[in-house]
Formats: C-alpha cells, structure tokens, sequence
C-alpha cells in the first residue's frame, strides 16, 4: 500500500494537493482537520473536547487521534494507500503513527513536506477564512497556530530524515508544478 503523510504548516496546500493525490492515485485521504470539524458540527463528546482545544490554537491529545485515525484506517475497504493529512504532528505521534501501521503490516511510503515562506501562510490563511468563514483563520489564532507549528511539529523534519522517508516540497509558485514536485516523490518511494 501506498501510505503517505503530508506535511506543511496550517496554509501550505495540504488540502489541495491530497485532492489531487488522491485523484491520480487512488488512495484514500484521511484529514485530521476534516474529520475533527465532523465531529465538532455533529456534536459529538469528541468534537466538544476537540473544539475546547481547537478554539485556543492547541493540538489535539495524541491518544485521542491515535484512535480516531485508527478506526477511519480500518474503514477503508480494499484500499490502495491512505494520505495522513494533518498528522503526525509531534514526534510521539509520528511513533504511534509507525506502531498503528506496523499492527495492520503496513508502513509509511513516504512523507511530503510542502514548505512555504511564513509570510505567504499568512495571506492564503487570512484569504481562506474571509472565503471560508473559518473562525480559526484569524490573525491572532493563525500566529498562535503557526507558533505551535514551528515549535512542536518541524521536529519531524529531521526524524523522518532519519526513517528515510522525506521529501522537500517547494509550497510556493504554480500548482501543476508543485504537483508535479509532489508525483516525483510519490513515484520514487513506490
């Protein structure tokens, strides 16, 4: 199977690109972000606790994704590979992100790491919540997220240089070419 983690800062294309991914290799997509607004907009125990953390630029007990991303893993019938959007995001999760497939004889393939300048992330989220109505794609919220981001999730980085499975991804120009960037890495690790 084809399993992969995409990685970026909050505004870094994640979205779009799994869009795209999963369109051209038919694998499924599991968005932490998705699932987790889910559960918040149906009112779920899980999605009050999620919000509480949500609301105040915090990530989400690993415990709790660790189970979430494991029953929506085992969901999939029949399936060719799953992108991991939005997770891991600390290195404990990316251990029991690597200890969750390894129950199920599976591995991640490769991780994709789109990086684009901070200053960029600012404007696409400002955009995205004036289009969205994302009440998390405010200023002081991205700021917080974006400090949340750098300080708890670039470790990553060098551990999965280290698992031998990253890959740099130029987040910045025009879309067919970072998807193109992103194919090239897709292909290589298969």
């Amino acid at each position: 199977m084809l399993n992969i983690v995409i990685f970026g800062a909050p505004g870094s294309g994640k979205g779009t690109q799994s869009e795209k991914i999963v369109e051209k290799y038919g694998i499924n997509h599991i968005s932490t972000g998705d699932v987790l607004r889910a559960e918040i907009k149906n009112g779920t125990e899980l999605g009050k606790t999620a919000k509480s953390y949500i609301d105040q630029g915090q990530l989400i007990p690993d415990e709790l994704m660790i189970d979430i991303l494991a029953s929506v893993f085992d969901s999939f019938e029949d399936s060719k590979g799953v992108i991991f959007d939005g997770f891991p995001r600390t290195i404990a999760q990316a251990e029991a992100l690597k200890k969750m497939l390894a129950e199920r004889n599976q591995g991640v393939s490769v991780m994709l790491d789109l990086d684009v300048p901070e200053d960029e992330l600012m404007v696409r989220l400002i955009k995205r919540g004036k289009d969205s109505g994302r009440a998390d794609d405010n200023e002081e919220t991205i700021k917080k997220r974006l400090h949340v981001y750098h300080s708890q999730t670039s470790p990553l980085i060098d551990w999965y240089k280290q698992e031998g499975q990253y890959q740099h991804i130029k987040g910045q120009g025009v879309l067919e070419e970072i998807f193109a960037d992103v194919c090239a890495a897709i292909d290589a690790a298969k």
